[in-house]
């Protein structure tokens, strides 16, 4: 079992009284993603209000905050038991026998265009055998084609943006590979989290899109950016593409620093110190 504990801190100027946030920083609770501690520390003198999704597990912070500075620090501490498999056993799961929760995720979205990827997924994907190695070839396929580079998309990127320009961050990879499986009919969804184990000439550690695809009934990891340790994933929130987990939704007027974060792994209940690594079997910390 693996210990990873982290901290996120959010700096805001307020401009005016009265501005709404809903946060999603909060690490999410699963079966194999259990939250052992966890702390919140809010600057102004406000009521936290939390709500958890009852299908998604994702969390949510809200806030009607004073004009002024406002700092919101998250910390935790989280044991990740990950379910693994062996990845030439897991096939896909017809649409005709998708659980009901499970199929808003084969629809295209607002950043995933999954109806004008259909041709170009046939094509590249389709005579591939139905199952983990062909998402692991769409994977493949994104992170090949599409070159990592801070700061070379807007908040209006989309799938077929990223398909176009050949560049991006790891949300573009995410909503591309997400994209490219919808329109082959496999359930995608959008996850956002913070990791452990980042190439560190990226720059200080940020939050990470990566994405979970319905496989054998059950969601499993990828990370199309290939920047990153899947096993070093702590999950925060899932959704139809980032429309759906913003770590932070603002409305009013707002200044914001850009998020201060750390992770480090720490030795588990038993004391051994386990760091994640590159696995070739598939892993998920799914909660079924």
């Amino acid at each position: 079992m693996i210990r990873l504990e982290f901290s996120i801190e959010l700096n805001y100027e307020i401009d005016q009284p009265g501005c709404d946030f809903i946060f999603s920083i909060h690490a999410a609770q699963t079966r194999h993603q259990a939250v052992v501690g966890e702390s919140l520390a809010i600057s102004q003198n406000l009521a936290p209000n939390l709500y958890t999704d009852p299908v998604t597990h994702s969390r949510y912070l809200r806030l009607k905050a004073f004009a002024g500075p406002l700092l919101v620090r998250y910390e935790a501490t989280v044991d990740l038991d990950h379910h693994t498999a062996p990845s030439g056993q897991l096939a896909e799961v017809p649409v005709a026998d998708l659980p009901g929760s499970v199929l808003p995720y084969v629809y295209p979205s607002r950043y995933c265009q999954s109806d004008r990827l259909h041709k170009l997924a046939v094509k590249e994907f389709g005579h591939l055998w139905h199952g983990y190695s062909r998402v692991q070839a769409i994977r493949d396929w994104v992170m090949n084609r599409v070159t990592f580079r801070s700061n070379s998309s807007t908040g209006n990127t989309s799938a077929v943006d990223t398909l176009v320009e050949e560049v991006g961050v790891c949300r573009d990879f995410a909503h591309l590979m997400i994209a490219l499986c919808r329109a082959v009919n496999i359930p995608a969804r959008f996850a956002t989290g913070i990791d452990y184990g980042a190439d560190p000439a990226l720059g200080p550690t940020d939050f990470h899109a990566y994405v979970e695809v319905y496989l054998g009934e059950r969601w499993y990891i990828f990370d199309p950016s290939g920047v990153a340790i899947p096993m070093g994933f702590v999950r925060i929130g899932t959704g139809r593409d980032a429309a759906d987990s913003a770590f932070a939704t603002i409305f009013g007027g707002v200044r914001s620093a850009a998020p201060l974060m750390h992770i480090e792994a720490i030795p588990n209940a038993q004391g051994a110190l386990l760091v994640p690594q590159h696995v070739s079997y598939a892993l998920s910390t799914d909660g079924l």
